[in-house]
């Protein structure tokens, strides 16, 4: 029992000593804000820069999961753009059917659209031009093949959705619990919805407000106690200004106490966060925080059966239709967050994922499933996210 104290003693002093010594040169030069080459495309590209690259610049900053940016295009065609999935960037235990992700290529795929339409060009989408991917799998047949005649620009085309490309974040913070969402805002936010085939829901009721935050809260711990789900956030997650530099994408974390966790070796990359640890308990206040403090919810979902779109396509004008909203929610000063858990298709979520559909639309997933259910609120501004530039999603 004794040599154990001491061997405790031992660590608190050694532990104790390895921090000192890190906080000080952390703390000197420690800003919580990204590296600013990590959020320099928030900027928007140069003006004079090729038209492509122009639309290719507003396009990465289109919101996808986990912040993966599973885009690349090929540009050897002039007056087209071809889109892919990276399949080098997928979420195979949070998203084993990959869902999430070809409804970031429908994000992507938005934003380029609309970036185009501003510089007056009339883009033609073709959806998967070489065969629809099977329903649960990906393959390397291009998504989309975006192309347009060579016209004199036209300022008809324009959206009012693209002055808040730039503008556009995220903020994963708390809502503000005394500032409540007027149904009128919710109708402002659907009326950016252009496509017949997504539908569109959103909730301020009371009633349905809290059984959602229970179940956000509770499909949440789900997808953080499972380890083979929270390590992959674990391992997307870039610590410090060097790494977060480096990658741009992922889960960026610059604060101080992380950076000297890491900076000790006491930020484990290779295990879950155990339970009592204070890595563990900021994990589970951030997002029962989150969850707590939704003033409403949005979702999306695509109504199956005759006439309706294949699967792929409509998870692909699901994430168009979410950007736009989000965008218009920008417009308007409300935040919107995707709550991704309950929405998730690995096996442990099962209970939740059915639990959600009925909640929101009364019907099974193989019937209308829904591709995206967000918290609303207000908060203060989202921060921008680190992107990659054009040059790292051009295929050679």
């Amino acid at each position: 029992m004794q040599n154990l104290v001491d061997r405790r003693s031992f660590i608190r002093t050694v532990g104790g000593s390895l921090v000192a010594a890190a906080l000080p040169p952390l703390a000197a030069g420690c800003s919580s804000e990204y590296p600013a080459e990590s959020v320099a495309a928030w900027q928007g590209p140069p003006a004079d820069v090729d038209l492509r690259r122009w639309a290719l610049g507003h396009a990465i900053l289109a919101p996808n999961s986990h912040n993966r940016q599973p885009w690349l295009v090929d540009l050897r065609e002039p007056d087209v753009i071809t889109l892919f999935v990276d399949r080098e960037r997928l979420l195979p235990q949070t998203d084993p059917q990959f869902r999430q992700i070809v409804v970031s290529q429908g994000t992507f795929m938005e934003a380029l659209v609309l970036a185009l339409r501003e510089r007056g060009i009339a883009p033609r989408v073709t959806l998967f031009p070489d065969g629809e991917f099977a329903p649960h799998a990906l393959d390397d047949r291009p998504v989309a093949r975006i192309e347009w005649a060579s016209v004199a620009p036209d300022a008809t085309t324009r959206d009012p959705l693209f002055a808040q490309v730039l503008r556009r974040h995220t903020a994963k913070t708390d809502y503000d619990v005394t500032r409540e969402v007027a149904p009128a805002t919710l109708a402002a936010v659907g009326s950016a919805l252009v496509d017949p085939a997504v539908a569109y829901g959103a909730t301020v009721d009371p009633a349905l407000r809290d059984a959602l935050r229970t179940l956000c809260w509770e499909s949440a711990r789900v997808e953080l106690l499972t380890p083979r789900t929270v390590m992959e956030s674990v391992r997307l997650t870039r610590v410090g200004p060097a790494e977060i530099a480096r990658y741009r994408d992922g889960i960026a974390i610059n604060e101080l106490m992380p950076r000297v966790a890491d900076a000790v070796g006491a930020f484990d990359r290779e295990h879950p966060p155990s339970e009592g640890s204070t890595a563990y308990s900021q994990m589970m206040k951030r997002f029962e925080g989150h969850s707590r403090t939704a003033m409403g919810f949005m979702w999306l979902s695509t109504p199956r059966g005759a006439g309706a779109p294949g699967p792929r396509i409509a998870e692909i004008r699901a994430g168009r239709a979410y950007y736009r909203l989000q965008l218009k929610a920008t417009e308007l000063g409300l935040q919107v967050h995707p709550m991704s858990q309950a929405v998730q298709e690995f096996a442990e979520m099962k209970p939740h994922y059915d639990r959600l559909h009925q909640l929101l639309v009364a019907k099974s997933a193989t019937e209308e499933p829904v591709q995206l259910f967000c918290r609303i609120g207000y908060t203060g501004p989202g921060r921008a996210t680190p992107r990659r530039g054009v040059d790292a999603i051009v295929r050679s």
